[in-house]
């Protein structure tokens, strides 16, 4: 049913056009969350504000047009999907407001829940919920689900360390519960709803059977159905209310900001794994461990164990265990390292009787702890990445009462065997008697839908009848769970649900079939179709975990956008619709602002670079290969020209000054259909022909200095206080250090092939590298000498599939990590310096390192919050500078007291002196100027 004219000529006044989507690209981008659901909305509208979320709640509920909320879209059980209108948070939603040294947070939904914790981090605090998908969940979502996670439990999460809400109603109204006056006035206009919840709650309490079966089923992890315990836990009205909207799922209200009490984020910590010979054993070791001060217990069968057994850098003797071996991943947290070794003793003295066929003593070695957890983590991403194509990714997620934990996992394992889920993997958070439980499904044929249907019948019946469990402990009903709501929780505790949806959304305008369905099919309906596309992309499972980091999420599409559409184009094309409209928007949205630098790789359970597909669609359209030889055989002509041109742009620079420049500048790019690059006052001056002297004999140890093309082209801007460039600043360094200096013969020709790879002419690009690779072998006279790249993004590329083992190859981190540290003494500077870790140093495993070494020049750093890529991406900046802007629109307010911000690639360097507003160099402009050799 199309929505009405009256209602979009409403959100037409109301919200402007740039923040509407109805166009087939961006509704199917967005009908996309992380479940294996999928409905098409014929509206999205992102909205950045309350009184935006008040108006068109008052819209929809004249109109009864139903409307659904979407944070982050992680939400596994098809919470975050609409087939009307979607509501998603725009950037404005991002508050946070840190009370009682952190005692308490306040968050708007739009804050991704790692944020939160950074932001409680230096109060060793954290908030309560801790799920899988902090880095890219956002605080609406985790309230929405009560998502809980690995040490959260029961008592941590949203629901009990609730401290104050803000919401909005269906009818519009605002609810803030730690505000005095719009608590008087809620209570005066919605006297009668809140009489209403108080009654509820007075028959739900009078009524023992049901009352006792409510603390029963919230003793466990649960987040089946509405939170019925808001009416046994409370009898205030506006606490009932406050409690019922988290874990409601959207069905109830817009969460507009939420207070949590904080729980202590303790720094000494330590991690076992013990493996037990058969369930049974293990099981019992969890009813025995729950009594110690361990605060996460994770049980992995076999299953899980043999799927991570041939990963890269997995301890051999995971193969040797026995088929019927359990495991248990044990961590320990505590104030003191005291006070940990104490509780660690007493641990393993609780679990002593127990025979074990594999132990892994507890330890605070973070590269032992992190193996361990690792085999934890990896064991969803194992699955998902064997799968056949087509196919999904389903993860279950039921609680057992933790008495009858084996048997309910032994239980589990006959019913994968019984209805042939053969790769199916059980893991889970132990303490809580909480499972997950992963396999692959294919929905494209009647009869896998039929033998899905019958075995979540069998789960259903086995986990809620049989058990008396959770269906759903932490993942949040859904629609996936929802015609089961009943079933786990008998005809009066599910009316008493109905009774609370149609007293805070009489209409049902909010996000229906979720949580609560009168249709027993719909967790058959609507199922997501994930046909083949690129084998590159193939094994993606759309979990939206790569969003938080790419730079032209919001601009265009995120990364998990880019494969969604590209799935759709070649199933179009395959059933022989027409794909030329859909193709041509792609070009833009999908390929031409998609930086392609893979950060999303760093971020995806399975490892997919999406970069990786863009750069082989930008092939299939590389058609001017005559010149992209012509240029590689040419390198130096093609330099020398840059070096002209941003001559030439200086010289109107100084006849016609800046302002005249860059208005010029910007018509003509415009004129041109933005073929031209605009010239903005960031722009580099032309850099002079490196003088080289050639080597001599001396004591000194050489270092051989790997001027990147953009460090021989491009020198600091007009306006820059550093007047020095790059190549002459290094070359200072480096000498300081006590390094002779030595350069690659032919330097102005070698290139290492990035900006032709970047473009999709990979040949050309190899053939430089190769060229490069072969002029450093001969430079560092067969690798005796260390190699200084001075460009990040040009190190990595270099290492990228495998460098020539004779030659050590260092960006300007490692090589003043672990060269020039020791030669040089430091005199920290007292004045604030901004950093930026570019993609290319995060993939080298550079971040840290980069960010210690500035904390030795200075005692205030600043890392700008949310920046993981600035979204120049070589040219982009010049040729796309939109993604530049969007991705540092909010860079000049986080370095606002900084005079200079620090990066390791000049191209970089350029946009964030642009949109930062203060000047950014090299790394070495800032060593240089705190250190002095040591004698």
């Amino acid at each position: 049913m199309s929505l009405p004219a009256a209602f979009l000529a409403a959100v037409e006044r109301l919200i402007p056009q740039e923040r509407r989507f109805d166009d087939a690209l961006s509704t199917l981008a967005f009908g996309t969350d992380a479940s294996f659901y999928r409905l098409i909305p014929q509206l999205v509208i992102r909205v950045e504000s309350e009184p935006e979320v008040v108006a068109l709640l008052k819209l929809a509920s004249a109109e009864r047009v139903p409307v659904t909320f979407r944070a982050a879209g992680t939400s596994l059980s098809g919470q975050a999907i609409s087939d009307s209108v979607l509501i998603v948070l725009g950037d404005n939603w991002n508050g946070r407001e840190v009370r009682s040294q952190g005692l308490q947070v306040r968050l708007q939904p739009g804050v991704i829940g790692a944020q939160a914790n950074a932001v409680l981090a230096p109060f060793q605090r954290k908030i309560g919920p801790d799920p899988a998908s902090i880095n890219a969940c956002k605080i609406g979502g985790i309230v929405a689900n009560n998502a809980s996670g690995m040490c959260c439990g029961t008592a941590h999460n949203s629901y009990h360390t609730l401290a104050g809400i803000r919401l909005v109603l269906a009818d519009g109204t605002v609810l803030d519960s730690e505000d005095p006056q719009s608590v008087a006035a809620f209570e005066t206009s919605h006297a009668g709803l809140l009489e209403q919840l108080a009654e509820l709650g007075r028959q739900t309490r009078a009524n023992s059977a049901l009352a006792a079966k409510i603390r029963h089923k919230y003793r466990l992890k649960n987040t089946t159905g509405l939170s019925l315990n808001a009416l046994v836990d409370f009898d205030r009205p506006l606490d009932i209310l406050n409690h019922l909207m988290v874990g409601s799922e959207g069905t109830l209200g817009f969460i507009s900001a939420v207070t949590y009490d904080t729980v202590h984020d303790h720094p000494h910590k330590a991690s076992a794994l013990l493996v037990f010979p058969d369930v049974e054993s293990c099981c019992r070791a969890v009813t025995v461990l729950k009594l110690q001060p361990v605060s996460a217990v994770e049980l992995l069968d076999r299953r899980s164990l043999r799927s991570v057994e041939n990963k890269p850098g997995m301890p051999e003797w995971v193969k040797s265990l026995s088929n019927g071996a359990c495991a248990l991943l044990i961590e320990s947290r505590a104030a003191s390292q005291s006070l940990l070794h104490e509780q660690l003793t007493q641990i393993m003295a609780s679990v002593n009787e127990f025979p074990l066929e594999k132990q892994v003593d507890f330890s605070e070695d973070p590269a032992v702890y992190n193996l361990l957890w690792k085999i934890r983590k990896d064991t969803f991403p194992a699955v998902g990445a064997v799968r056949q194509t087509g196919t999904t990714v389903i993860i279950e997620d039921v609680t057992f009462p933790i008495e009858q934990l084996a048997e309910g996992v032994n239980r589990l394992l006959a019913l994968f065997d019984k209805h042939h889920y053969d790769e199916a993997i059980i893991f889970g958070h132990a303490l809580e008697g909480n499972l997950h439980f992963v396999f692959t499904q294919g929905f494209d044929d009647p009869l896998q839908v039929a033998r899905y249907s019958a075995f979540m019948d069998d789960v259903a019946q086995l986990v809620a009848v049989e058990f008396g469990g959770s269906l759903k402990a932490e993942h949040g009903t859904g629609r996936n769970m929802a015609p089961f709501v009943e079933l786990e929780w008998g005809a009066d505790a599910y009316q008493l649900m109905w009774q609370l949806k149609r007293l805070l959304d009489p209409q049902g305008i909010l996000n229906p079939d979720v949580v609560l369905s009168e249709d027993p099919d719909i967790h058959l309906k609507n199922l997501k179709p994930l046909p083949a596309a690129d084998a590159i992309i193939d094994k993606c499972i759309e979990c939206g975990f790569c969003e938080p980091v790419c730079p032209s999420k919001g601009l265009t599409l995120s990364p998990r956008q880019r494969i969604v559409m590209w799935r759709d184009i070649q199933a179009k094309k395959r059933a022989g619709e027409d794909t030329t409209a859909l193709e041509r928007d792609y070009q833009y949205q999908g390929i031409d602002t998609c930086a392609a630098t893979g950060l999303c790789a760093q971020r995806c359970p399975v490892g997919i670079n999406t970069g990786d597909l863009v750069r082989k669609l930008r092939a299939r359209t590389a058609t001017h290969q005559g010149s992209a030889t012509w240029l590689a055989e040419h390198y130096a002509t093609a330099l020398k020209g840059t070096r002209l041109s941003l001559m030439a742009v200086n010289t109107v620079r100084k006849v016609f000054g800046a302002p005249l420049l860059a208005k010029t500048s910007a018509g003509l790019r415009k004129v041109s259909g933005n073929r031209l690059p605009q010239w903005t006052p960031a722009m580099p001056q032309a850099v002079k022909p490196i003088s080289i002297n050639p080597p001599v004999s001396d004591a000194r140890p050489r270092v051989v200095y790997l001027a990147a093309c953009v460090s021989r082209a491009m020198g600091p801007a007009a306006g820059d206080d550093e007047q020095m460039p790059l190549l002459d600043k290094t070359r200072a360094l480096l000498e300081k250090g006590g390094f002779q200096v030595v350069f690659p013969d032919n330097l102005d020709n070698l290139c290492c092939g990035q900006p032709f790879a970047s473009k999709g002419y990979a040949e050309q690009g190899e053939g430089k590298k190769q060229e490069l690779i072969n002029a450093l072998l001969k430079a560092s006279r067969g690798g005796l000498d260390p190699i200084y790249c001075d460009t990040s993004p040009c190190t990595l590329r270099l290492l990228q599939d495998g460098l020539d083992p004779r030659l050590k190859l260092f960006d300007p981190v490692k090589f003043i990590r672990e060269q020039l540290l020791d030669r040089l003494d430091f005199q920290p500077q007292d004045k604030p310096v901004a950093v930026h870790v570019t993609c290319s140093t995060q993939h080298l495993g550079e971040a840290q390192g980069l960010i210690d070494i500035v904390r030795r020049c200075t005692s205030q750093v600043v890392i700008p919050e949310g920046i993981h890529c600035c979204g120049f991406a070589g040219d982009k900046g010049f040729t796309t500078p939109e993604l530049n802007a969007y991705s540092l629109r909010d860079l000049k307010s986080a370095v606002q007291y900084c005079e200079e911000g620090i990066s390791t690639s000049r191209t970089c360097e350029i946009g964030l002196s642009q949109h930062g507003g203060i000047d950014y160099h090299g790394l070495v402009y800032l060593v240089d100027r705190v250190t002095r050799a040591k004698h």
